[in-house]
């Protein structure tokens, strides 16, 4: 039972880890030095989407679930739980490029208006 809880409440980390790199630009806003948690996250975001590369998030939660007695999942985490509420089909490299497109021109469109809230603030 102890597997599944953390199993499960890593779930709800990963989630925020993914909201935190898709919109903690929000957060610089807000306070400036949250650049320096949103900036790698970013990072670590756009590299799993562009690169195609698995989540280490996804591995440690499919070994808590083995050890718990549930079989795990094959697929990543977005593809699990996110994708389904979203989109019934699965989920393709194509697809995933998309995703990293937007995630970038969100922050990018993010961090532009914090640099000119900033620059406006210098010269005042």
């Amino acid at each position: 039972m102890l597997y599944r809880l953390a199993a499960d409440a890593l779930v709800v980390l990963h989630l925020c880890f993914i909201l935190l790199a898709l919109f903690g630009g929000l957060m610089v806003l807000w306070r400036h030095r949250a650049l320096f948690i949103h900036l790698p996250a970013l990072a670590w975001g756009l590299a799993v989407e562009g690169l195609h590369l698995q989540c280490p998030l996804t591995d440690w939660e499919n070994h808590l679930r083995r050890a718990a007695g549930d079989a795990g999942y094959p697929s990543g985490f977005i593809e699990h739980y996110l994708w389904p509420l979203i989109y019934p089909a699965g989920l393709t490299p194509q697809i995933q490029l998309w995703l990293g497109a937007a995630l970038l021109a969100i922050n990018l469109g993010i961090y532009a208006y914090v640099l000119r809230h900033l620059a406006r603030r210098h010269h005042e």
